[in-house]
């Protein structure tokens, strides 16, 4: 889990928090991933009420390591993070949510040109911009309802900005397989371009990303104790017999959290325990006794394997700051001159 909403291997479907599961084109998703070989769901669908609520349990686990780990980093570095940032730059964060960890670098920020958050459910994005409007009086705050993983427009400051970062915390991008991970972070480098009237000459990503580490920790960290996870996993199967008049049997599916080594990623999934067929949106699907859907890929890298991504899609990385048993990295990377001027060559040729 990553603390925004996702899909395994390809952009997120993404869908606003007010809206049920039996709009046509979700249904259809649904339908396309159940049947397919394997089988998988968007985790997308995890976040119901209910899914929320486990969600924020599970960040206050002890096998939970991720979000604590970052929040502790930004703490500590915050500073530091803000001096690269810079003076009178537009702070745009993708899958913003309630923008707590973004306080951290705000504090430190008190010249922004404005801070853009950007989520797909408006009415979360409204609620947590008026928060940080008030609690930042100064701070032009222009909130944006977008899919980031789609091109949209940037709202455009009052005060013309020196240059545009991208905030991307929380080791989302761990949740995209490598070609869509590339294509991600292509697209936060079209956002960071240089605005007409900027003095920079490319703008600058501030992202978070989780390191590879002992399957062991990696697995309890997907697989708790007390069993949150697993009922957050669960809970998908639940909200589709709500909302879809489907009949998944809970009991007979069961939680797992797979290392893949060659990957380099953690698999959620859920397995049929037994033979079986499930009815859902007037279609029958069956399982075959340890059949699995696929409900999340959470990739780890090496810091060697997120640069080797970063330039892929035109980054070249800065500073990095970890905490001190180096189960995390907070990044600052730039746009690659290099290719700005690979570019600026083939223009003019």
């Amino acid at each position: 889990m990553h603390e925004s909403l996702r899909i395994p291997g390809t952009p997120p479907v993404r869908q606003p928090a007010h809206l049920g599961l039996a709009a046509p084109s979700l249904v259809a998703d649904i339908l396309n991933g159940l049947q397919s070989t394997p089988k998988r769901l968007s985790p997308t669908y995890f976040y119901d009420e209910r899914g929320s609520q486990l969600f924020d349990q599970i960040c206050e686990l002890p096998e939970y390591y991720i979000t604590r780990t970052e929040t502790a980093i930004l703490e500590r570095h915050a500073r530091e993070i803000a001096h690269c940032i810079g003076e009178n730059a537009m702070l745009v964060e993708l899958g913003s949510g309630a923008s707590t960890k973004t306080r951290l670098l705000l504090d430190q920020l008190p010249n922004l040109s404005a801070y853009v958050p950007v989520d797909i459910s408006r009415t979360h994005l409204m609620a947590a911009a008026r928060r940080i409007s008030t609690a930042y009086p100064s701070l032009e705050v222009l909130p944006a309802c977008a899919d980031f993983t789609q091109p949209f427009a940037l709202p455009k400051p009052r005060r013309l900005p020196a240059r545009v970062v991208v905030f991307f915390p929380g080791s989302t991008l761990g949740n995209f397989d490598p070609p869509a991970a590339v294509d991600l972070m292509r697209t936060m480098r079209t956002m960071a371009m240089p605005r007409l009237g900027t003095s920079n000459a490319g703008g600058g990503l501030v992202i978070g990303y989780d390191l590879v580490k002992d399957p062991a920790v990696l697995e309890r960290a997907y697989d708790d104790a007390a069993g949150v996870t697993a009922e957050f996993n669960l809970n998908v199967l639940r909200r589709l017999n709500r909302e879809l008049d489907a009949n998944f049997d809970l009991r007979s599916f069961r939680h797992r959290a797979v290392w893949a080594p060659r990957e380099s990623r953690i698999e959620m999934r859920l397995i049929s325990q037994r033979a079986q067929e499930v009815s859902i949106a007037d279609e029958v699907i069956s399982f075959e006794a340890e059949e699995a859907i696929i409900t999340e890929h959470c990739h780890k890298y090496s810091a060697q394997s997120f640069a080797r991504l970063a330039r892929a899609a035109g980054w070249v990385e800065r500073r990095t700051w970890t905490d001190a048993d180096k189960l995390f990295h907070v990044e600052y990377l730039e746009r690659d001159p290099g290719l700005e001027r690979d570019i600026g060559r083939q223009q003019t040729e």
